[in-house]
């Protein structure tokens, strides 16, 4: 943000300020209010949990980068991001239990409670109904009746 201009009105000094960024991201602590909790909804086909999740990711890397930069330090991620198209709602379903076996098996093979000097990552892996152009609630809906 950038200050545009001042102005006094009575006791009070105006400041218009200007974006200066292309975008900005709302760290969900901003809506604690509404805030999703992943502990109060634990149902992992539930577009709900999947918000409660984002916004954690949201807050927690939003943490991390803000105490690397002030340390001039970078943080170690990794994200994948792909788009799959599936021939039916039994595909997705089938994809979604190999993708968990898989993840749920590397989680087992890597994770040392007590490794000395380790540090806890966590590892969200999300799939949701790509967004088009039009309103396709109705696909959605009938996606979620074939699960």
């Amino acid at each position: 943000m950038g200050l545009v201009e001042e102005r006094r009105k009575g006791n009070v000094t105006e400041r218009v300020m200007r974006a200066r960024a292309a975008s900005y991201v709302i760290s969900p602590v901003a809506l604690a209010a509404v805030q999703p909790d992943p502990g109060r909804a634990p149902d992992q086909l539930s577009a709900h949990w999947l918000l409660a999740l984002a916004a954690r990711l949201v807050r927690e890397v939003g943490q991390l980068v803000a105490g690397a930069a002030h340390e001039r330090k970078r943080v170690a991620t990794f994200a994948i991001d792909v788009d799959v198209r599936f021939a039916s709602a039994a595909d997705r379903a089938d994809f979604a239990r190999e993708l968990a076996a898989t993840v749920t098996r590397l989680v087992a093979r890597y994770h040392d409670e007590n490794a000395p000097g380790g540090r806890p990552h966590r590892v969200l892996v999300a799939m949701h109904p790509g967004v088009t152009g039009k309103d396709s609630t109705e696909d959605n809906d009938n996606d979620s009746k074939e699960q």
